[in-house]
């Protein structure tokens, strides 16, 4: 069974092995770079530069009314999962890789992740960027790493930065959504198309240099309040929900096999399933008031993605919940600010007896 590690303790680790030996010879500490791929739950604005639906963009009231205190185009009232990391990393935010000028600062990794982006080139086809796609804008950064650094600079940062994903969940969810569900058909077929998509993108970054990798499995997806709403009792779409346990296991089998065929090849896992089912069944155990309904929506559960006001479809009405603090979900797909940091916090901090194990990796 593939180990599952809390996924930014392997920063962790690597800075203070980087931090230990600068110190010996008197140089200063220079942090690990951070490139983020994905869907929605680690986007931070990307989809704000493209030509898509207001479906896939979040620049617009509610969205960012806590933290940043306006829209950035974040899938929450604040912060994601991959911001708290970048802070937990002593990093400053990481900027997407859209926005203008980001070659201009000072550089420490880029967000490439998008809204409604899936493995499958066809999830929301002309509407994001899926993954492969992202892995076409990454390697246009490695051209411009190379040509600021120099190429053993270039590919020195390259093999020692970390690789961050969150991928999958709108591979399953769309044809859900569009009734198109006879597609899943055998389900171990379909995922494993995703799987292998997961794969390939895996085996061009390792190509490139790539060595860290760190994922996030999919949360159960039939527990969404849009995927919630759709059932007439008070459970889970079986049907996401199965797919779901069948994704993550075969992204747990992949991620070990790749580490036993791959030299040099280090990952960790962070089992985002059970960690937010935790705060959906038992909300009240982590501070919440509200684990199943969303803040901002409408209907059952507020599982209408009609948050901002903006969507299209049924009008523009919606609800808003006076505390976002008081519940795990924000909206129809996404979380609060608040989960998302308890989810940051345990995947920073969590299963500490993997120090040593890690400490070995990076010394290889």
């Amino acid at each position: 069974m593939a180990r599952i590690l809390s996924s930014m303790f392997l920063i962790f680790v690597y800075q203070v092995l980087i931090s230990t030996s600068n110190a010996e010879n008197e140089q200063p500490n220079k942090p690990v770079s951070l490139f983020i791929f994905g869907d929605s739950f680690f986007d931070v604005g990307n989809n704000n530069y493209i030509n898509t639906t207001t479906q896939k963009q979040a620049n617009f009231w509610p969205y960012g009314q806590t933290y940043f205190n306006f829209p950035t185009g974040r899938f929450s009232d604040g912060r994601l999962i991959s911001d708290f990391i970048t802070e937990y990393a002593n990093l400053p935010l990481i900027p997407p890789f859209l926005q203008p000028g980001f070659e201009s600062r000072e550089f420490f990794g880029v967000n490439f992740a998008s809204s409604g982006a899936g493995a499958l080139v066809e999830t929301y086809l002309g509407y994001v960027i899926d993954l492969h796609t992202q892995l076409r804008y990454y390697k246009k950064v490695e051209t411009w790493l190379i040509t600021k650094l120099g190429y053993n600079e270039a590919k020195k940062m390259i093999s020692e930065a970390i690789y961050l994903f969150s991928i999958g969940s709108n591979d399953y969810t769309v044809p859900i959504v569009d009734n198109c569900t006879e597609v899943f058909k055998p389900y171990s077929k379909f995922v494993d198309m995703v799987i292998g998509n997961i794969t390939t993108v895996i085996n061009e970054f390792y190509e490139i240099g790539g060595r860290r990798f760190a994922f996030v499995n999919l949360p159960s997806l039939g527990c969404l309040p849009a995927m919630r709403m759709q059932t007439r009792d008070d459970k889970c779409l079986e049907e996401a929900s199965l797919l779901t346990s069948l994704h993550n296991k075969f992204l747990s089998t992949l991620l070990l096999k790749l580490e036993m065929q791959m030299k040099g090849f280090q990952y960790s896992l962070f089992d985002f399933e059970s960690e937010l089912q935790q705060r959906i069944d038992y909300p009240s155990k982590h501070g919440f008031k509200e684990g199943k309904m969303a803040c901002c929506g409408r209907g059952k559960y507020r599982g209408f993605y009609s948050c901002g006001g903006k969507r299209p479809k049924e009008g523009y009405e919606f609800e808003l919940c006076e505390n976002s603090n008081d519940f795990v979900f924000w909206d129809s797909y996404h979380l609060t600010e608040r989960a998302y940091k308890q989810l940051a916090d345990e995947m920073w901090n969590g299963l500490q007896n993997f120090f040593h194990q890690s400490k070995a990796i990076f010394q290889i």
